[in-house]
């Protein structure tokens, strides 16, 4: 199993556990604002960088 699945299968478990135990807005709240968090807590040239990779990938 590749490290980005990995991730995705614990990103998965870890929202299916926030949906049993908080209210759907809540965990629909913090899938989202995690990511994004992350990605504003970039420098510019950081962001450029993912932004470059990801369109390269793309591109396959």
């Amino acid at each position: 199993m590749s490290k980005n699945a990995k991730i995705a299968a614990g990103g998965v478990a870890v929202g299916l556990i926030l949906l049993i135990w908080v209210p759907w807005w809540v965990a629909f709240l913090i899938v989202l604002g995690v990511p994004a968090a992350a990605y504003l807590a970039l420098d510019p040239s950081q962001r450029r960088r993912l932004r470059r990779v990801t369109r390269k990938e793309l591109g396959r």
